[in-house]
Order: C-alpha cells, then structure tokens, then sequence
C-alpha cells in the first residue's frame, strides 16, 4: 500500500534534478546532519553510530536537525544512515570505531576466503536485512510535513568493494589494488553482486518516500582514467539502467537520479552519459570548465565550493559563493548548490549557515 504524505511545499530540488528552470538554486550539503551540531551529540547520547541509523526515530531526528536549525534555507533532507549498511545486509560485520571510522574486523582477504563466496552466494532479503532504513525514510517524510523533499542514498558498488577488502579507509589502498589487479574477474563478480542489492536498495527507499536518490563513489579517485572504466562505470552505469526499470515494476514513479564519484575529475564526460540527471562534482573541478565539457546535454551539476572554506573568513565564504554561482552560469537552470565533499568536524553551523544565505543572496531572484 502507497504511503500519504503531506503535499510539498517546497519543491525545488525537484524542478532542478529534472532540468527545469527555476527561480534560484536549490541548497543542501553532504554531511548536514552530523557532528558538527550540538544537538546531533544530544540526540545520539550513549547510542553508537550503527545503533542510530537502526533507530528510526534517532535517525528521523538527527534528518531533520539541519532543517529545522537552517529553517528556510536548506531545500532537502538526506536520511541519517550510512553507506556500509549493504555490506552488513551481505553477511559481514562492520562497526564503527570512535575517531578512526568504519571497521571490519574480518574483510574479504582473496576469493579463496570462504566469506567471499558465502557474500557471493548469498540471497539477500534487502526488504528485511535493511528494513529500519525505510521505516526511518517514512517516518522522517511524516515530520517533514512536506516541507522539503527527502534524499535516499546508496554508496557505489566501487566505494564498498574498497571496504569491504580494505577493512576500513586507507591511504595506500594496497587491499583493493591487490584484488582488482589479481582478481579482476572475482572483482566484478563483487561489484556485479552489489550493483543488484543496491539497485533494490534504492528502489525500496523510493517506496518508503524518498524523492530523490544519490549513489556515492567516495573512492572512485583511487581508480585511474582506464581502470574506472572497468571497476566504476559500468556498475554505476547498471544503477541508473535498473532502477527505472526496477520502480516501473512496483508501479512506482521515477526519481531524479544523482552520482557522486569524488575525485574522478577525468571522467566528467563520460558521467554526463551514464544515465544521471544529476552529477556532482567535487572542488577540484573547475565550474565554468565542468560546463563546458558539459555542453547542451540535460545534465545538471550538484557542488562544488571547498569544504574547507567554512573554516574560513565571512569574506572567504562569500568569495567562494560568488565564483560558483558565476561559474555555473548563475544558477537558475542546471546547478543545486552544494559542497564539493560532506561538511569536516569542527565547523561552526554558524558558519555554514552564513554560506547558506550567501547562496540565497547572491544567486537568488
């Protein structure tokens, strides 16, 4: 049965992912639910990270932290989850580690690892194993009262394979390296296995009410220009094919469709091809040469201001905006204004908030 929901009263994200014209910018941030807020640290409490995102109402509350500190200036809410819970709905264990991150205390060492055929093997119940993501969707749209949009996201097939063998971040990659160069074909045999679960998996968030949907590929800067187009693409490329396809059979309307692959500066073309409405770009590119590689395809971009501004100066800020909404043509078709990377630790929201309003500033009507 089809969830009610409240109608929107603000849509804009909307208009913009589907290449409408608008009257200005749409605004949110990666990472705007997080540690930098004080009251994300009141919510959480005693809970561990992977306890919140299980915790519909934890992770309700700590969605809408932003929207309603940043009343009027944000224009989407991204669920409160993270993208290692597909590698703990295929069988492995993943914690997170205070001040160090993600952690798997058994990562998939080579295909000969009896854990890597049982991930392999495995049908996964993605309605069940994730089950507290789409109630937290659905009861998040309820209190959003239909005052912004929601985002659903998955991370890229690509992303968690690094995880996945690495056992956590790393610097040198030297696991996932070993695997793709040793064991390329057991590789995709991996990455083909999650692109299917991811695909249900963001299908399932579009039932419980999320309106847009992002796949991160947080690490696709660890892949050259060559190997991109054979460990990123084309899982990237079966994402955007099948979940349509997938939403069509639940009779359900499409989404706007956003990739995210952080680094992979060199691939611009090509992802402006690969079935996306929306691509984002990270701050290492360029704004007015992302558009000029562009060119008159329906694509449009999300980002790309530093991060590492908010730590900066209101001058610095308001200079950063300036050059993005210049660099992308003003911002009235073809850009939702973002960062290039999710908000760092220790930012003052205060700082984040003049951002905001510089966005509105200078690219409003």
């Amino acid at each position: 049965m089809a969830h009610q929901f409240e109608p929107l009263k603000n849509d804009l994200i909307l208009r913009t992912a589907w290449g409408q014209k608008v009257e200005r910018p749409p605004c949110w941030v990666m990472r705007q639910a997080g540690r930098y807020l004080p009251e994300y640290h009141e919510a959480k409490g005693t809970h561990d990270f992977f306890e919140c995102c299980r915790s519909p109402e934890i992770a309700s509350t700590l969605t809408l932290q932003p929207i309603e500190r940043f009343a009027g200036l944000i224009d989407a809410a991204i669920i409160f989850s993270d993208i290692l819970v597909i590698p703990q709905a295929l069988g492995m264990t993943v914690e997170m580690v205070d001040k160090k991150g993600p952690h798997f205390p058994e990562p998939l060492k080579s295909p000969s690892d009896p854990q890597y055929e049982q991930v392999l093997k495995k049908k996964v119940d993605v309605a069940a194993e994730l089950d507290y993501v789409y109630k937290a969707i659905t009861l998040t749209r309820h209190k959003l009262q239909g005052r912004v949009p929601l985002i659903g996201f998955c991370g890229a097939p690509w992303t968690l394979l690094c995880y996945m063998v690495e056992g956590g971040g790393s610097k040198l990659f030297i696991q996932t390296k070993t695997w793709v160069y040793k064991y390329a074909q057991a590789s995709k045999d991996l990455l083909q296995k999650i692109s299917e679960v991811c695909v249900e998996y963001l299908a399932l968030q579009v039932q419980a009410g999320a309106q847009l949907v992002q796949v991160f590929d947080s690490w696709a800067s660890e892949l050259s220009p060559s190997s991109f187009k054979e460990f990123s693409q084309p899982y990237l490329a079966y994402i955007s094919e099948n979940l349509p396809k997938r939403l069509k059979e639940m009779n359900l309307e499409p989404v706007p469709m956003i990739v995210f692959a952080k680094g992979a500066w060199y691939a611009l073309d090509t992802l402006c091809d690969l079935g996306y409405n929306v691509v984002g770009l990270d701050w290492l590119q360029d704004p007015a040469e992302a558009v000029k590689i562009r060119g008159n395809r329906p694509i449009v971009f999300q980002g790309n201001a530093d991060p590492g501004v908010l730590y900066g100066t209101r001058e610095a800020i308001t200079s950063v905006v300036e050059q993005t909404v210049k660099g992308f043509g003003g911002g009235k078709q073809g850009w939702i204004s973002n960062l290039g990377h999710g908000i760092t630790p220790g930012v003052n929201p205060e700082d984040l908030r003049f951002y905001f309003q510089e966005v509105h500033r200078v690219a409003g009507s």
